[in-house]
């Protein structure tokens, strides 16, 4: 059982950040940018490359996140704002053309083969039956400072309530006085920052390869929108219950069921369940599981 709940917190914390980050930045532009999630998958290659060139792991997954975060400013800056002029239905095609462009760019220069990072082999730490790396106590750490560290500067700062109140009602912020240009730059910075720092991370365990991203497409969409669009809190639970049900798929034990001892389903069927939990979610709750923060925030 408490290998289930340390399995389940991996892969959340695979799946916050990103989603985090997706959330905060439809809370400003209110549309959803198919391109996030290869911003993870363009930061995963950044921090490969930089720690190939001998740059110390940390450093290079930090340097990441800024490089992924620039990647992203420029993009809202010069591309998605102008989209966003002819309507949020072209910003989401735009972004998904965008999304095909950095692919083939990273798969021009890095290639299709997987890339392994080059780290020292440590043994696994033993903890109450429980097996996990330390890089990936260090992955779930990152993670839980940087959501507290959000959850602060949102609710506790100028600039978090600026967002609320621009995330609210824009016309209204605006006419109060609100940078919303400056506002919505450092929130794209912040959400592809996230992203690159995510899929770095991600990267430690299974390599800087061409589908990173399209693996997360499905279950941190799935995540954004179980919690609430725009709603960057909804979006952290949301990746909590995709985490806790693509886990649950692949470690019930259907044996009794099928007259047999043990039967698993395969790891394929993770994408099924994150499919199920999106049309559930799209069938009952369309606004995600927190419908009113969503409209608040």
């Amino acid at each position: 059982m408490l290998q289930f709940i340390v399995d389940t917190l991996l892969r959340a914390s695979d799946l916050a950040l990103i989603a985090l980050g997706l959330s905060m930045l439809y809370g400003l532009v209110k549309f959803p940018n198919v391109a996030h999630v290869q911003y993870a998958m363009f930061g995963a290659y950044v921090c490969y490359g930089l720690h190939l060139a001998g740059v110390p792991l940390v450093a290079a997954i930090a340097a990441a996140a800024i490089a992924t975060g620039v990647l992203t400013l420029v993009l809202q800056m010069f591309v998605f704002q102008r989209l966003l002029r002819g309507g949020p239905a072209i910003a989401m095609i735009g972004s998904l053309a965008v999304a095909m462009l950095v692919i083939a760019i990273m798969q021009g220069l890095a290639g299709s083969f997987p890339r392994m990072f080059n780290l020292p082999r440590t043994e696994p730490m033993v903890i109450a039956d429980v097996r996990i790396a330390r890089a990936q106590i260090y992955a779930i750490a990152t993670t839980v400072v940087l959501l507290g560290a959000f959850i602060i500067l949102l609710f506790h700062t100028r600039m978090g309530r600026a967002m609320r109140a621009l995330a609210c009602n824009s016309a209204l912020a605006n006419a109060s006085g609100l940078n919303a240009a400056f506002i919505t730059y450092m929130v794209s910075f912040s959400a592809g920052a996230l992203a690159g720092l995510g899929g770095s991370m991600l990267a430690l365990s299974t390599g800087a390869h061409i589908n990173l991203g399209n693996d997360l497409l499905l279950p941190v969409f799935a995540a954004a929108i179980l919690g609430g669009l725009g709603n960057p809190l909804g979006a952290v639970v949301g990746a909590l219950l995709i985490a806790f049900t693509e886990t649950a798929v692949t470690n019930i034990n259907f044996g009794p069921v099928m007259g047999q001892e043990l039967a698993f389903l395969p790891v394929a069927y993770i994408s099924a369940a994150s499919f199920l939990i999106l049309l559930l979610a799209l069938l009952l709750r369309p606004y995600g599981l927190f419908d009113r923060e969503v409209r608040r925030v």
